[in-house]
């Protein structure tokens, strides 16, 4: 049995070229029938009520559960809104910040990685931590557990200035930890997947754990360069996650990436030496 789930980022409501976006979604929700579709944040581009209950309405109107988180642009960039009331918008569409999702197969929470203070970077407070740690433990037995933030854990290979959420190592252990198989972000409109065992030195009883990053799903900087406009379609079986990366082409989609990762403490195939 596969579980699959569509992971999209950064929307980026009314920064132009909505119509895209509306044509486009819906059409891997017909081909995949995902259980549920993760928002990584940026959901607007300014913040403003009027972006956000667009893309509320959108997400909503894809008929599948969505779990949605803030980005740096879902908060107000006016002061003193910017700090005084930092998520009322969101929260009037979402409820929380942070929220859960839980069925047999999945056990999905979202982290809130947005900070007022700073205007790209972001971080997750120890008290976060430990909530997390928390609620990945009211998962169902056998079910995959993912992670959701706003700010990436790694960086795509191409130029980008934005910094990773804070104290990245220390983030990222704490949720591998808490039993995290999956941790997935967007921020830097690049898509990037990894595996633990790609970065980390493997001593052969660690237990499989992959980093994905979603390319934009909006297209605030059209002229920009080094700028993807994608989707992540996640498909979990019971041995292996298979990542699919496809990228919008202006009248279809197509698929650019395929990668395969291995389920707990086996790695796909074995050599022996």
């Amino acid at each position: 049995m596969v579980t699959r789930v569509l992971h999209v980022s950064d929307l980026h409501f009314g920064a132009g070229d909505d119509e895209a976006i509306e044509r486009g979604a819906p059409v891997l929700i017909e081909r995949f029938a995902p259980e549920l579709v993760i928002a990584s944040g940026d959901l607007s581009h300014r913040g403003r009520e009027d972006q956000l209950v667009r893309a509320s309405r959108f997400l909503h109107g894809l008929d599948r559960p969505v779990l949605a988180i803030p980005g740096n642009h879902d908060i107000p960039y006016t002061f003193p809104a910017r700090f005084t009331r930092s998520f009322q918008e969101f929260e009037r569409q979402w409820e929380t910040t942070e929220p859960t999702y839980s069925s047999p197969t999945l056990h999905v929470i979202g982290l809130n990685s947005v900070r007022p203070w700073r205007h790209q970077s972001g971080g997750v407070r120890t008290a976060q931590l430990e909530r997390a740690e928390e609620r990945l433990r009211d998962a169902a037995p056998g079910a995959f557990q993912i992670v959701v933030l706003h700010h990436h854990m790694i960086g795509a290979p191409w130029r980008s200035r934005k910094k990773p959420v804070a104290r990245r190592n220390h983030v990222l252990a704490s949720l591998v930890a808490a039993g995290a198989d999956l941790v997935v972000a967007g921020h830097i409109h690049q898509a990037a997947v990894s595996e633990r065992r790609e970065f980390e030195i493997s001593h052969g009883a660690e237990r499989g754990v992959v980093v994905s990053i979603a390319p934009g799903l909006g297209q605030p900087r059209p002229k920009r360069q080094g700028e993807a406009r994608g989707v992540h379609i996640y498909e979990v079986e019971e041995s292996c996650l298979r990542i699919q990366t496809y990228v919008w082409r202006d009248t279809d989609w197509g698929l650019t990436a395929e990668r395969q990762f291995p389920r707990g403490r086996e790695p796909l195939e074995r050599e022996t030496v």
